[in-house]
């Protein structure tokens, strides 16, 4: 599933591509949306709110959420499309652009003004204006019995972090993803590790939270199950822990260096 990095960067691409141009027809593939015409409207900006999408155009909202394979892709004039035709969400022309949602996991159209209704419970944006670390310690806290991996990826607790984070932030502070919230050292310590890592990847196109961008090198704990621990050749260890946005996660960890 795409992280807070993919869909923030996505947001800058799609907005570079669409700001201030005005639609020549909009094609909504969904059927509750499939009669919505957005052509002759003004695309102001796109901008993201944690793994949230907002095209805002005219006085409305195209609210997309990416879930798990979904993509946005900008072609210019003539250009082919890098994904089937059958799996188009929603097409969005403009003189000489054409963006295209692929596979998305959410697509609604909304006012503008409704767009607090469907991401005001999410928790401070890690790569938003409204980036608060204090805040997110502190709803991380609310419950300290839940595993620390799973409140990581609630998004009511810190908008961004998905999967690949939350396994590398665990390993990276050295706790069990098991561990209580209320039983996990140094909380702001995570937050901010987590800010950081963000940060760092958000412009790349291969992400890394080794510092090391070569095939196979980029993660420490995360995908690399049965695989030994790159800081102290431990066989990892693996399993599922948690559902979230109705996904069972696959979690990976060192035996030896998380406790």
């Amino acid at each position: 599933m795409p992280e807070g990095d993919t869909v923030w960067k996505t947001a800058q691409l799609q907005h570079a591509a669409l700001a201030g141009a005005v639609l020549t027809r909009s094609d909504f593939r969904v059927p509750k949306y499939a009669t919505v015409d957005l052509s002759g409207e003004t695309v102001h900006e796109v901008v993201s709110r944690g793994k949230h999408l907002f095209h805002r155009v005219g006085g409305f909202s195209i609210h997309s959420h990416l879930k798990m394979e979904g993509v946005w892709r900008a072609y210019g004039p003539g250009e082919k499309w890098t994904k089937p035709e059958f799996t188009a969400r929603v097409i969005l022309d403009a003189p000489g652009v054409q963006a295209v949602g692929f596979e998305l996991g959410l697509l609604e159209v909304i006012k503008t003004t409704d767009e607090e209704d469907v991401v005001g419970h999410l928790g401070p944006d890690l790569l938003g204006a409204d980036w608060d670390p204090e805040l997110a310690v502190g709803r991380l806290s609310v419950d300290p019995e839940v595993p620390i991996y799973v409140a990581l990826l609630d998004q009511r607790n810190l908008a961004g972090v998905g999967n690949v984070y939350a396994n590398e932030l665990c390993f990276l502070r050295g706790v069990l993803p098991t561990r209580p919230v209320g039983e996990t050292p140094s909380l702001d310590k995570v937050v901010a590790l987590a800010e950081r890592m963000l940060q760092a990847n958000k412009q790349r196109f291969t992400r890394s939270t080794t510092g090391n961008l070569r095939p196979g090198q980029t993660s420490w704990v995360y995908g690399r199950t049965g695989r030994p621990c790159r800081r102290c050749g431990t066989r990892l260890l693996g399993g599922e822990l948690g559902r979230v946005e109705g996904q069972e996660r696959v979690v990976t960890w060192c035996p030896r260096c998380q406790r």
